[in-house]
């Protein structure tokens, strides 16, 4: 995992917007459609070159795919594992219950996607890795053309199969995690042994709380939370931890969020996870205030942080001073050479589906690398304002 001891480097979650040739051949494979196979290879490499291609333009250091090739981060393992069929309803989270009149307002604006979420009612296993090679193909050609950049690749832990995939053929919480854990193992050192650092999406260990598990109570989460965790060691069991790094965030949504958890009773149980780095929600108004719970949470000494500095769901572009200012609390807490900059969230976690408008995407990743940029200046000391 690429690291510096002279400037902050700079990355994000994952999804990045999808062009529209790709949201229309994503869902015409989730309907399962025919699709041309040689139309869908063409489609998705001319995007994640030029998906790369932006990357670079704009600054950041650690670069991916943007996740061209999935429906959505959650539940492209339909087409991947066995054990998964139909559609179920989508539980939403618990702050836009509270508020029916404003949830269905999202909704009929268009702020909830409509891809299938299917069932677990089978024995879940490898069926078919084709789509995760491919994947790995493409983003390795376009990576011949950013020198120097590393690249990552996504996939779901299996506590987030779990939020998204409802199970009703295991017999425990803990049986079902097993069983995604050991199906999910292939694909996890598939990525890694392809030289890519392997990025984990766990939402599942906070956004879970108040969407999937939402009827739990707060012990019985944290219960869940540590079988989750667990899984997914055991998961990583043959992956080194300096080639791993995970997500955690509490939904890249535009609600109230004041059920979200607090961060200190949740990151202890995460910080059992295997990976060495963590993504962080730490731009938006209601975790940004954060910086501060990891002076009294101790980061192991192995560990790195990856806080977010700019939103995903919010079209304010920020200005590089207040990046650089977020950068900079971080550092002060846990020390500079373990801080990564990042981003709260995907910016197209769904197919078609995202708040931000996609050329404001951009403009807010260059403002990630120029702040990041002036946090190193401010943070070795090199004279630049802040």
């Amino acid at each position: 995992m690429q690291l510096s001891t002279d400037r902050i480097l700079t990355t994000h979650v994952g999804s990045l917007p999808r062009p529209q040739d790709v949201v229309d051949v994503l869902f015409a494979q989730d309907r399962g459609e025919a699709v041309d196979a040689a139309h869908f290879e063409d489609v998705v490499a001319k995007a994640v070159a030029e998906v790369v291609r932006l990357q670079v333009e704009s600054g950041i250091d650690i670069i991916d795919d943007g996740e061209m090739s999935k429906i959505s981060y959650a539940t492209y393992i339909r087409h991947r594992l066995t054990g998964f069929e139909g559609d179920s309803s989508r539980p939403t989270p618990k702050d836009l219950d509270d508020y029916p009149e404003y949830r269905d307002r999202l909704v009929k604006a268009g702020h909830s996607a409509t891809y299938k979420r299917p069932v677990c009612k089978g024995p879940i296993a490898v069926k078919n890795l084709d789509p995760l090679r491919a994947d790995i193909a493409r983003i390795k050609q376009a990576l011949t053309k950013a020198p120097g950049k590393e690249g990552f690749m996504n996939a779901v832990s299996p506590g987030t199969i779990a939020v998204f995939q409802p199970n009703e053929y295991y017999a425990s919480h803990q049986a079902y995690m097993d069983a995604l854990a050991s199906a999910m193992r292939e694909e996890y050192e598939t990525i890694v042994k392809s030289g890519l650092i392997l990025s984990i999406d766990c939402p599942d260990l906070a956004m879970g709380r108040h969407s999937r598990f939402k009827e739990l109570t707060d012990e019985e989460f944290l219960r869940n939370a540590e079988i989750q965790v667990e899984a997914l060691n055991h998961a990583l069991e043959n992956v080194p931890a300096d080639r791993v790094r995970m997500h955690i965030c509490w939904g890249n949504y535009e609600g109230s969020h004041v059920n979200d958890m607090d961060c200190r009773q949740i990151f202890p149980i995460v910080l059992k996870a295997k990976p060495k780095a963590f993504l962080i929600e730490g731009a938006n108004p209601r975790h940004e205030h954060e910086w501060e719970a990891w002076k009294s949470i101790k980061l192991p000494d192995d560990k790195v942080l990856i806080p977010g500095v700019i939103g995903a769901n919010s079209n304010y572009v920020e200005h590089p001073k207040v990046v650089s200012q977020r950068i900079v609390r971080y550092a002060e807490v846990i020390g500079k050479e373990r801080v990564i900059a990042g981003t709260d969230c995907g910016f197209g976690t769904f197919a078609g589906f995202g708040s931000v408008f996609p050329p404001f995407c951009w403009m807010k990743m260059k403002a990630l690398s120029e702040g990041a940029r002036l946090a190193s200046a401010r943070l070795w000391g090199r004279g630049a304002a802040n």
